[in-house]
């Protein structure tokens, strides 16, 4: 998804976009951003020294591609909170309004959990029914999927699981035979077209109405969470555009999965819903709280995973994450999962996706062969990271990136012409993973997990697929899912990132899960030959290994390899299938995929993207390393020009350089002989004051000084224009460090505290100015990476 945040940007006016790009041009040693369209514009402090003055209007608003204030949302959230507690005391009407504020976060959880829920029921049960669609269509109704429709079939078994009346593939209707070379090739052209069509109509709505709804979304709520404001990537359009395509772009047969996009259409539906409450709609800050709680109920209701979706949000999602958050997050996550148990979409009544009964337990000695899998999903995870950015920046650099559709219809032929000849590729990434999952032994319990000899051509390779794979022998099977492993790997490279709804979660998944099968079948040959080499517990005959159980170990190796999720992994592992007790072989394999990946590098797929898309985000989980100093660091440098600053009562509004320059903020010093601070005041909120007071036609004109004081000065002549007292809109107290502070304090200051902006004094006096794009660039820099990958801040 690199270009999705910029696709946004070539829809608007051309004058709109010009002015963009010649404010991102323009470099400003003593704002706290690049440009107009990417500064830190706050809020009015809420703390007054004149308790008389008012908020003026327009003040404290936020523009696109802004960073919040956290300090000042948090202090005006405490304002808000505590005036409300003072009139609760004096008013029994008052006293129920502060209930009612104190219940409102609860019942926006619990709509929250209800709408998502509903709208991940109708997500599942649309994408099922259309990936059906491309093999046949249901007589009794065609809105059946071929489940529903074989539902009541007494002619269906689990064995024959095809044998349905009800259900026809297109060659019955069309040719009325399903065998044959020409059957075969009407069912092989059925499947293309409907896999082109869903494929086109996901790219062409995305494009046309909601360019935000492509990708996963998560790199962007991670750095939404952290304070960014990207206007419209959680808006109404976004949601209805991205639900719709997303059963689209599921259908078509992409190596997608819809469980990431989740978490975006989660957090669309809590922002929204944000807007029916003054208290989350007014603050920045509460309303990320809710969107924190949201991304746990997108895990939730992807996965049937209520407590790993808490903990996912907790370990990767989530920049500020309050223990109320912690209470509400499993709140909102438990009612989006019983609206999801409610709605029923799988039809097992169940609501894990991937139901798992192993028979026979794990021993010690496999605890090796799940460590290798862990090898190779921290192996797969490194390189499809390196692999998939390389893409990214090639379709981001070349024409490639100017043609989605094209782009998209391609990717889509050539994974269906590749898919539909393997049974393996052909059906949906979930329901490949659930027949990996599955233990034969539920099939036949005579015969072993594989073939019980090289020559036996009645076994399976594991239950359905067992059946898919019957009359072609063990090492026709085998060599088929070693086909499905590498074309699942490839093309997942090409396939995430394109302009339509993309998830990585079922992928990564799957891949792992093809690896497992793969490992586990090889040692059930190994223990069924070699059964002795096992120390006794592995008797002949006997069911002692599950090739199902590798499988659901590969499957969290290499997920986690991708994203480096650790704890929250195994929860979601174990919610999904249901095998609490095999959570030792799942931490064993997450932990060992996560130190191999690290060696590569130790960002993940998502925090890869964040750094490709420029996103001004500070990665809580990296360490800084260096022994710089804030001194080293802060703007201006020696060389550069004197830090441009207001004083306190000394200046006019002619003389403010709001209107002849592009400076985001400016520090309010007494002189500027002194040059002690004062503090610190927004560019635009000093545009907006100006303004109003000209307005209110008070007689404020060029030559009016500008006081940040309360009193009048006596170079303020008495025949002269009135003064603008402006000390409302003064920051008193912005964060300062000294010239002396390590790098490493003032980072951990960012990221904890949220800044946007820190002051460098010495003394008291007023020497320079860290923003967080001087943090990244100099992170960037102390990494060998390329700091004017940093666009906005």
């Amino acid at each position: 998804m690199v270009e999705c945040v910029f696709c946004w940007l070539l829809v608007k006016d051309k004058k709109t976009t010009s002015k963009l790009q010649l404010e991102m041009a323009k470099e400003n040693i003593t704002s706290a951003a690049a440009a107009t369209s990417s500064t830190m514009n706050g809020t009015i402090p809420t703390k007054l020294v004149d308790p008389v003055d008012d908020p003026l209007p327009g003040v404290g608003t936020y523009e696109d591609f802004n960073t919040i204030d956290w300090v000042r949302e948090k202090s005006k959230d405490r304002d808000r909170h505590r005036e409300i507690t003072n009139k609760s005391r004096h008013s029994t009407m008052a006293l129920l309004l502060s209930i009612s504020d104190a219940f409102s976060g609860w019942l926006l959880m619990l709509l929250v959990g209800l709408k998502t829920g509903a709208i991940a029921g109708g997500i599942d049960i649309a994408a099922h029914w259309l990936t059906d669609m491309k093999e046949g269509v249901c007589l009794n109704g065609f809105w059946f999927n071929h489940e529903h429709c074989c539902w009541t079939s007494n002619e269906t078994t689990f064995q024959e699981r095809d044998r349905c009346p009800q259900w026809k593939s297109w060659a019955e209707l069309v040719a009325g035979s399903s065998s044959g070379p020409f059957p075969y090739f009407i069912n092989y052209m059925m499947y293309m077209f409907w896999a082109l069509l869903f494929s086109f109509l996901a790219v062409s709505l995305v494009r046309a109405f909601a360019p935000y709804a492509c990708g996963s979304g998560i790199p962007e709520i991670k750095t939404i969470l952290s304070g960014f404001i990207i206007r419209g990537y959680l808006g109404k359009w976004t949601l209805i555009i991205k639900t719709i395509t997303l059963v689209l772009a599921v259908s078509s047969g992409l190596s997608l999965g819809k469980e990431g996009p989740l978490v975006h259409v989660a957090c669309c539906c809590a922002n929204i819903l944000c807007h029916l409450f003054p208290k989350y709609r007014k603050n920045e800050a509460k309303r990320r709280e809710v969107l924190s709680a949201a991304a746990a109920v997108g895990v939730s209701v992807a996965f049937g995973a209520p407590i790993g979706g808490v903990l996912f949000s907790l370990e990767e999602v989530s920049y500020y994450f309050p223990l109320k958050t912690l209470w509400r997050s499993f709140f909102a996550a438990l009612v989006a999962a019983f609206t999801l148990r409610s709605i029923n979409p799988f039809g097992n009544s169940r609501l894990v996706l991937f139901y798992v009964e192993f028979h026979a337990p794990w021993h010690l000695v496999e605890l090796a062969p799940f460590i290798l899998l862990g090898i190779f999903g921290g192996l797969w995870g490194a390189l499809f990271i390196k692999a998939n950015i390389a893409w990214c920046k090639r379709r981001k650099s070349t024409r490639l990136g100017h043609y989605p559709v094209i782009e998209v219809l391609v990717v889509t032929a050539i994974t269906g012409l590749l898919a539909f000849p393997n049974s393996y590729t052909r059906m949906s990434g979930a329901e490949l993973i659930s027949e990996l999952f599955n233990d034969c032994s539920l099939l036949d319990s005579s015969q072993l997990c594989g073939y019980k000899s090289p020559t036996n051509t009645s076994g399976s390779v594991g239950n359905s697929l067992g059946d898919r794979a019957a009359g072609q022998g063990l090492y026709t099977a085998l060599w088929q899912l070693a086909l499905a492993l590498l074309f699942k790997m490839l093309i997942t490279v090409i396939t995430f990132g394109m302009k339509v709804p993309s998830g990585l979660f079922i992928p990564s998944m799957a891949v792992g899960a093809i690896a497992g099968r793969l490992l586990g079948v090889g040692m059930e040959q190994l223990a069924y030959y070699n059964h002795d080499w096992f120390n006794g517990w592995c008797s002949p005959g006997a069911d002692c290994i599950t090739p199902g159980l590798y499988a659901m170990v590969g499957a969290a190796a290499c997920l986690g390899g991708v994203t480096r999720m650790t704890v929250s992994l195994v929860v979601i592992m174990f919610e999904l299938t249901g095998g609490l007790e095999y959570i030792v072989p799942l931490m064993a394999a997450t932990m060992t995929s996560k130190w191999v990946a690290d060696a590569f590098g130790k960002e993940g797929i998502y925090e890869a993207h964040i750094r490709l898309n420029g996103y001004p985000f500070l990665e809580p989980k990296e360490e800084f390393d260096h022994s710089s100093l804030a001194v080293d660091v802060m703007r201006p440098r020696r060389s550069d020009p004197a830090l441009a600053v207001l004083t306190q009562e000394s200046m006019t509004v002619e003389e403010t350089l709001v209107e002849s320059t592009h400076y985001s903020g400016f520090p309010v010093v007494v002189s500027q002989e002194s040059q002690r601070l004062v503090g610190f005041v927004l560019r635009r909120d000093l545009l907006i004051s100006i303004d109003n007071a000209r307005k209110r036609q008070e007689g404020v004109v060029g030559a009016s000084h500008v006081l940040f004081t309360d009193h009048t000065p006596a170079a303020v002549a008495p025949e002269a224009p009135p003064p603008l007292r402006l000390r409302g809109i003064l920051d008193l107290s912005p964060f300062t460090v000294t010239d002396h502070t390590p790098m490493d304090i003032t980072v951990d200051i960012f990221r904890k505290l949220g800044l946007r902006q820190c002051l460098v004094t010495h003394n008291g006096r007023l020497l320079g100015i860290i923003t967080k794009k001087d943090i990244l660039k100099h992170m960037a820099q102390m990494s060998n990476r390329d700091p004017e990958s940093i666009l906005f801040n």
